[in-house]
């Protein structure tokens, strides 16, 4: 697949211009509604799908079906990063209107360090071909750990990093406004957005360990697996304010997306014995999806009995 320079420069263009207007559209603080974030979702979801469509007419069908496998993977798993965000929100107690700044940055944070661990990932398969069924076993692993640990919490006080930056960065405990950083006494000293900001760059960068070798179980074109990565983490924000407060519902998401780290670890192990094709992969993965998240919404689904108290009670 041989794609000209400028159209990676085309790319990183419509990237940059596209967080430009997401940054001046949330320019001041406020509440992202869910209809905001809606709409958001919706503009993410069809520039994604969009751009798997110039994939699919400039380097035909298989170029396409690899990048839209690419993107229903780290969609299906950027939605784990949303309870981690949460949960997050939740611990550093961030006042809602703050929380759209954080997630902006720390989106804008993932996108250079998805494109350093691509190219990373890329040069190493390219010179050691190996590697994949490391990557294959790592996947396994990781799906069979998720679903053994499916109901542990994450619990932020105990993440290295931010102990590391707490030890040694001189801080403030009120919040100022949407700043990361402010001057007190001719000192400059990090707000607690700051800290919350490391906690999401952090989780990001180990669901990155996840993510980028699961693209490659699917194909190993780095252009495919940088736009289907970028273009699926670009929506992560609106997806964060639209599923925060239904995420509690979706008890056997992690059983989902385990079996689908599972079954692409799987698919990349029997590279050499039997090559899936696009379609199968893309049919186990919504499956797996769909699977998990209906099974969810159906086991915590309010009988109108329990609906009919809790109006009792507030009465």
């Amino acid at each position: 697949m041989d794609v000209p320079v400028w159209a990676w420069a085309a790319v990183l263009g419509v990237i940059f211009a596209m967080l430009a207007v997401d940054l001046f559209a949330h320019r001041t603080a406020h509440v992202v509604s869910v209809k905001e974030a809606a709409v958001w979702s919706a503009v993410w979801v069809s520039l994604g799908l969009a751009f798997g469509g110039v994939i699919w007419w400039a380097y035909g069908a298989q170029a396409g079906g690899e990048y839209y496998a690419g993107y229903l993977i780290e969609k299906s798993l950027a939605v784990d990063n949303v309870f981690v965000f949460a949960l997050i929100f939740t611990y550093f107690a961030v006042p809602r209107e703050y929380q759209h700044r954080v997630l902006f940055y720390g989106v804008l944070g993932a996108l250079v360090f998805r494109a350093i661990f691509i190219a990373g990932g890329a040069v190493m398969i390219e010179n050691f071909a190996w590697i994949l069924y490391v990557f294959g076993a790592f996947l396994v692993y990781t799906g069979w750990k998720m679903f053994r640990q499916r109901d542990e919490e994450l619990d932020p006080a105990a993440n290295p990093v931010l102990r590391w930056f707490k030890r040694r960065v001189p801080s403030t405990e009120e919040y100022h406004g949407q700043k990361f950083w402010v001057k007190k006494a001719g000192t400059w000293v990090a707000t607690p957005l700051f800290f919350v900001l490391v906690m999401v760059e952090t989780t990001d960068i180990i669901f990155a360990v996840d993510s980028i070798p699961a693209i490659f179980a699917v194909t190993q074109e780095p252009f495919i697996v940088f736009t289907s990565n970028a273009f699926a983490i670009l929506g992560l924000r609106a997806m964060y304010f639209l599923l925060a407060d239904l995420m509690h519902r979706f008890i056997y998401l992690k059983a989902g997306l385990a079996a689908i780290l599972v079954f692409v670890g799987v698919k990349m192990l029997l590279l050499d014995v039997y090559k899936m094709p696009i379609w199968l992969s893309m049919g186990v993965i919504v499956t797996s999806l769909t699977i998990a998240v209906v099974a969810s919404l159906r086991a915590t689904r309010r009988t109108p009995e329990a609906i009919t108290d809790d109006a009792r009670e507030a009465l």
